[in-house]
């Protein structure tokens, strides 16, 4: 079956796209797309350094809203578009970010680890820190979601579970989840036990990983430990990247085990598509 639901999806109002949200609406529906879900950053309290702006990674939240509500007025006819945002969590913005999802209603809130020790694996520094272990970030990573889910649980699903992969710096280094099992287990059983699900990003394939975020092998894990939310997401900052690979989506769950993934609206699951 095709995959019809984008969940994951970033305008101009992210610090990393510069794209118009009319755009990517308008290539949605070239696709045939039935849903899109803008969920663009908000990173509080991001390290200063990394980018020219003084807050980076922030938006503001009722210009926001506006806008989208502009775009279904526009393009309603076509398709649906849903008000959603990725946060990215770290233990010392708890009280700001339950502030900002009490004072503004959306249908979908990805919770993401974009930091570690307040430094971006993106870029060497961190990296630095560790002297360069991949291993070693890689289980870094894996801890530091668990202990953002034990300080922040108003979220619907975790995105790219194993994102950090894509920036280890050892070029050689080959990601095997069954070397991280004891990390990757704490972290989907602490998933579980809040009753939150994981997108199924395909941000990985785009960036040439042989792989969508998170490892089919923690989609499997995540099955079998009794997890049962999944929604899709292609992490787009471009109309060009818009559910980029979902054509092999299915399969990629159905060789999980997956037989399923969800749509939400005003933070409920309020449809299971069967594949």
């Amino acid at each position: 079956m095709k995959i019809l639901a984008d969940y994951h999806v970033h305008s101009d109002f992210s610090t990393d796209s510069d794209t118009p949200m009319e755009a990517t609406i308008e290539r949605a529906i070239e696709l045939g797309l039935t849903r899109l879900c803008f969920t663009d950053h908000m990173d509080y309290d991001f390290p200063k350094g990394y980018f020219e702006e003084e807050k980076p990674f922030e938006f503001d939240v009722e210009q926001y809203i506006r806008k989208i509500e502009d775009m279904n007025r526009k393009y309603g006819s076509d398709i649906k578009i849903l008000t959603g945002i990725e946060l990215g969590i770290k233990t010392n913005i708890v009280k700001q970010l339950n502030g900002l999802l009490g004072q503004y209603s959306f249908d979908f809130v990805i919770a993401s680890s974009h930091l570690l020790d307040n430094y971006d694996p993106y870029f060497p520094d961190y990296w630095e820190t560790i002297q360069n272990d991949s291993a070693q970030g890689i289980r870094n990573y894996f801890k530091s979601i668990c202990e953002n889910i034990e300080a922040f649980q108003n979220f619907d699903v975790y995105g790219h579970l194993d994102y950090i992969v894509r920036y280890v710096p050892d070029k050689n280094f080959i990601y095997n989840p069954d070397e991280f099992q004891e990390e990757i287990d704490e972290v989907l059983k602490t998933i579980i036990k809040y009753n939150k699900g994981i997108e199924v990003n395909t941000a990985g394939l785009k960036y040439g990983l042989p792989f969508a975020h998170p490892h089919s092998k923690l989609l499997k894990r995540y099955l079998e430990l009794g997890g049962t939310t999944i929604t899709i997401g292609s992490d787009a900052h471009k109309p060009e990247h818009l559910a980029y690979d979902f054509d092999k989506v299915a399969d990629i769950l159905k060789e999980s085990g997956i037989t399923s993934y969800n749509i939400f609206e005003n933070r409920k699951i309020v449809e299971t598509v069967k594949l």
